[in-house]
């Protein structure tokens, strides 16, 4: 991205970062495209409830995806991000945006708080200042090592895509387990899709925005013999650290967590 355009983004940050649509536009962040998106969970309760969400900059050609996420809009944290690994030092900027159409603003992309009515902010997603004295950092699902460059790290750097999370764990043994993950996905596979999630807890900061309890992820690696191969992460433990098993495994633990059916991959990978 030439840096102006990259300059731009932060003066004009109403154009679009992020879009709440439906994965439909963005297929290409799930391995197998719409037949492997995981689980869509349902609230019976509040049919709007999960908002889908396609994270995209806008560039002079028009939007441009990045990754998928989906929303809770109740516990004001992420579900799941579903990104394609990549790799390259960049360098971090923490620009926090929000999503306005969450809250009844007239913007149809991601821009500033101020872009959302003041009656509505925060309704139905976090804020920064949920996040101040809380003692909490802003955990990425979709973490900046694991992207390639600054646009990419830019479109990570929305509250939709983060929850609070132990600094602790978040700077420790999960912060290891993204550096050690890229490391063996970037050696082994022509191409490796991940899905982070979390798993809500009984703890909450600012408006009833839920800290997470564990974090977790799966990839599906594409080799370089055309096999693919996967496996799932959880943590932290009673030992704060992550977990490895396989995805059925980490698929167990989230019906259990959730309370209803929870497919990462569909069973195809």
């Amino acid at each position: 991205m030439p840096s102006s355009m990259f300059y731009l983004l932060f003066l004009l940050p109403v154009f679009s970062l992020a879009e709440v649509t439906n994965f439909t536009k963005c297929p290409q962040f799930f391995f197998g495209g719409l037949n492997t998106i995981p689980t869509i969970l349902k609230d019976p309760f509040d049919p709007n409830r999960y908002k889908q969400i396609c994270q995209c900059l806008l560039d002079q050609n028009g939007p441009k995806y990045y990754y998928a996420t989906l929303y809770d809009t109740k516990n004001k944290i992420p579900v799941y991000s579903a990104y394609e690994l990549n790799h390259a030092t960049v360098n971090r900027i923490d620009r926090w945006y929000v999503e306005p159409q969450l809250d009844a603003g007239n913007i149809m992309c991601m821009a500033t708080q101020s872009n959302i009515p003041s009656p509505n902010q925060g309704q139905r997603q976090a804020l920064n200042s949920d996040y101040e004295g809380s003692g909490y950092d802003k955990g990425h699902l979709f973490p900046v090592y694991h992207t390639h460059n600054d646009a990419t790290m830019l479109a990570t750097s929305t509250l939709t895509n983060a929850a609070p999370q132990g600094s602790s764990f978040n700077r420790g043994q999960w912060k290891k387990h993204e550096i050690d993950l890229a490391t063996l996905l970037l050696k082994n596979c022509i191409k490796a899709f991940i899905i982070t999630g979390v798993i809500p807890g009984n703890q909450a900061i600012g408006r009833n925005v839920r800290v997470a309890k564990y974090y977790w992820n799966a990839y599906c690696c594409l080799g370089f013999n055309g096999a693919t191969s996967s496996a799932g992460y959880m943590g932290p433990d009673n030992n704060g650290n992550v977990q490895k098993g396989t995805v059925n495994d980490l698929e167990a633990e989230l019906q259990r967590s959730y309370g209803q059916g929870f497919n990462v991959f569909q069973g195809l990978c």
